[in-house]
């Protein structure tokens, strides 16, 4: 198996390719002072970008993690989630947290290579 490491950081890289899937770490917004919605469309801005990069696109994520540290907000999330996906859904799961450094919410995805 063959594994390409893309887009590092000190601390991981951000996409990680691995026998036909890629792989996108915890992702977090730019900008930390907006709202669940504002923190959620920077989010899968940036996934769009680390997906492209892997020669991949939002059609082929096939699961997400999501953390957030106040789950009442989650409904600021969903418009924006359904929006960037439309009737491409990924499977997920939605934890609540108890800090994020000052974020949130964090998105990590699983995307089919290709």
């Amino acid at each position: 198996m063959s594994i390409t490491r893309n887009i590092r950081t000190p601390i991981q890289h951000r996409a990680v390719e691995a026998n036909g899937f890629v792989f996108i770490g915890g992702t977090i917004a730019d900008d930390i002072s907006g709202s669940m919605g504002e923190q959620t469309r920077n989010i899968l801005g940036k996934i769009a970008g680390y997906l492209k990069e892997a020669g991949t696109d939002k059609s082929r994520v096939v699961s997400s993690s999501i953390f957030v540290t106040d789950l009442s907000k989650k409904n600021e999330m969903d418009p924006v989630w359904t929006e960037f996906f439309g009737d491409n859904l990924p499977t997920r799961a939605t934890v609540g947290v108890a800090d994020l450094g000052g974020a949130l919410i964090e998105v990590v995805v699983t995307a089919l290579k290709g």
